[in-house]
C-alpha cells in the first residue's frame, strides 16, 4: 500500500507529543501529601504565622508596656545603697618635752545602709499628659498592627483568587490540548484514508504541541501561585501541594460608592492612625508647655551608720537618722529655648493636620479610581459572557463541518483561537473585578469579611 511508508512516522510524532502531554501533567509534586485550603483557612493561618504580623504584634506589645503610671512619672522611686570601709593608720607624734609618741597598724572602720525616696508631687502636669500619650501610642501599636493583617489579608485574598484565575487558564488551555488532540486524530483517519494530506496532519501535529507547551508553562505558573501562597502563610513546607476548595471566581455586585465612602472615613485605618499621630503631636506641645509651671518634689530617707575605732575613748558608734525635704523651683529663663520647642511643636500639629487632609484625599481619590474600574468591568463582564457563549456555539459548528471537510484546518484553528481568546479574557475580567473588590473593601476598613 503506498500509504504505508507515511502511516509509522505519523503515528510515533502523535504518540510523542500524547506522552510528553501525560509526563507534564502527573509530574509529581515534591511535597507528597495534598492540603485542603479555603480562602478563610488561608487567611487565618497567615494571620497566625506570618513573620511580619509576629513583628507587628511584639511591637504591638511593647506599646502596651510602656502604658503605665510609672513610666509617666506618677510613681516615686526608691533607692537603697550601702557602704563599708575602713583606715589603717600609722602616727608619729614628737612632743615638746622631747619624748615621742608612736602609734602604727590603727584600723578605724564605718558602714552605712540606707533607703531613699524621691516623688514629684507636683511637675506641671507633665506625669498626667505623658500618660495620656501614652494610651495613645498604645493605640497607635495597636492600630499599626491591624493595618499589617489588613494588608496581609489582602495580599493572601489577591493569591488565592489569582491562583484560581491560573487554575481556569490552566483547565482551559487543558481543553485546547484535547482540541488540538482530537483534530490530529481526524487528520489521522484522513490520512490513512487518503483523503488527506500529510502536510495537513503534520500542521495539527504542530498546533497540538504549541498547545502542550503552553499548557506546561501554565503548569508552572500554577506552582509559583502555590509557592506564593505558602509564603503568605509562613508555611514550613514552601512546595506544599496547596488544593483549594473554590473553582471559580465569585464576584460581588452590591457594592455602592456613597456607603463605602461612609465606611471609609470612619474605619480606613490610614486615616485613623494619621489622627492618632495628630492627636499624639498635640500631647508633645502640652509636655513642653509643662515646663514653664513650678515643680514640687518631695524627698525622704532612712540610714544607719556604724563606726568603730581603736584608739581615743569610743569604741563604737551607731547612729540612725529619718530624712525628710520638699524642694521648691521654677526655671525663669532658659536661653529662649522652651518658646523655640513650642513653636516648633505647633508647626508640628499642623503639620500633622495637613498630612490627615492629604491621606483622606488620597484615600478618595483611591475609591474613586478603584470604584470606576469595578463597575467598568461588572459591564465587561457581562459582554465578555455573551462573547464567550457566542464563541462556544461557533467552535461547535465548526468542528462539526470540519469532521465532514467543509472547513479548512487554517479555519479551524481559527475559530478554536476565538473561543480560547473569549475564555481567557472573561476570566481575566473575572480577576480583575475581584482585584478591584479587594480594594474597595480594603479602603473602606472591611477586608476582614473575607475570613
Amino acid at each position: 500500500m503506498k500509504q504505508s511508508p507515511m502511516k509509522t512516522p505519523a503515528k510515533l510524532i502523535i504518540h510523542l507529543s500524547t506522552v510528553c502531554l501525560l509526563m507534564l501533567t502527573l509530574i509529581p509534586s515534591r511535597s507528597a501529601s495534598q492540603v485542603f485550603y479555603d480562602l478563610s483557612r488561608c487567611i487565618t493561618t497567615g494571620i497566625e504565622h506570618n513573620f511580619s504580623i509576629l513583628v507587628s504584634r511584639n511591637r504591638e506589645e511593647i506599646a502596651s508596656n510602656n502604658y503605665t503610671r510609672g513610666n509617666a512619672g506618677y510613681l516615686p522611686t526608691i533607692t537603697m545603697s550601702g557602704r563599708y570601709g575602713g583606715a589603717v593608720t600609722a602616727t608619729r607624734q614628737n612632743l615638746s618635752s622631747g619624748s615621742k609618741n608612736i602609734t602604727t597598724g590603727i584600723h578605724n572602720s564605718s558602714a552605712n545602709a540606707g533607703v531613699g525616696l524621691e516623688w514629684s508631687v507636683f511637675n506641671g502636669f507633665k506625669a498626667q499628659t505623658t500618660y495620656g500619650k501614652l494610651s495613645e501610642l498604645k493605640k497607635l501599636g495597636e492600630l499599626n498592627s491591624q493595618i499589617a493583617i489588613e494588608n496581609l489579608v489582602a495580599d493572601i485574598t489577591t493569591e488565592y483568587f489569582y491562583y484560581i484565575q491560573q487554575l481556569n487558564l490552566y483547565e482551559n488551555l487543558s481543553y485546547a490540548v484535547a482540541l488540538s488532540r482530537e483534530r490530529v486524530r481526524i487528520d489521522e483517519q484522513r490520512y490513512l484514508l487518503g483523503s488527506g494530506s500529510k502536510l495537513q496532519l503534520l500542521q495539527s501535529v504542530v498546533y497540538l504541541n504549541a498547545d502542550s507547551s503552553r499548557y506546561a508553562k501554565q503548569r508552572e505558573i500554577l506552582r509559583a501561585s502555590q509557592i506564593r501562597l505558602n509564603e503568605l502563610m509562613a508555611n514550613e513546607d514552601l512546595g506544599a501541594l496547596l488544593v483549594v476548595k473554590d473553582s471559580v471566581i465569585q464576584i460581588r455586585e452590591d457594592l455602592l460608592f456613597d456607603q463605602l465612602l461612609k465606611e471609609t472615613l470612619i474605619m480606613n485605618t490610614s486615616l485613623r492612625i494619621a489622627a492618632k499621630n495628630q492627636t499624639i503631636s498635640e500631647f508633645d506641645l502640652k509636655i513642653i508647655a509643662s515646663q514653664s509651671y513650678p515643680y514640687l518634689n518631695f524627698t525622704s530617707g532612712y540610714g544607719q551608720t556604724y563606726n568603730k575605732y581603736e584608739t581615743g575613748t569610743v569604741n563604737n558608734q551607731r547612729a540612725g537618722a529619718v530624712s525628710y525635704g520638699l524642694s521648691f523651683g521654677m526655671d525663669l529663663f532658659d536661653g529662649l529655648n522652651r518658646k523655640r520647642e513650642i513653636a516648633n511643636a505647633k508647626v508640628e500639629i499642623e503639620n500633622k493636620k495637613y498630612q490627615y487632609k492629604e491621606i483622606e484625599q488620597q484615600v478618595r481619590a483611591d475609591l474613586l479610581t478603584v470604584f470606576y474600574a469595578y463597575q467598568n468591568n461588572l459591564g465587561l463582564l457581562k459582554l465578555e459572557e455573551q462573547n464567550l457563549s457566542a464563541a462556544r456555539e461557533n467552535l461547535e459548528i465548526a468542528l462539526e463541518r470540519y469532521k465532514l471537510g467543509n472547513l479548512s484546518g487554517l479555519e479551524l484553528r481559527e475559530v478554536q483561537k476565538s473561543y480560547l481568546d473569549a475564555e481567557e479574557r472573561l476570566i481575566s475580567v473575572k480577576f480583575l473585578t475581584k482585584l478591584a473588590e479587594i480594594s474597595l473593601l480594603q479602603i473602606s476598613g472591611r477586608v476582614m469579611d473575607y475570613i
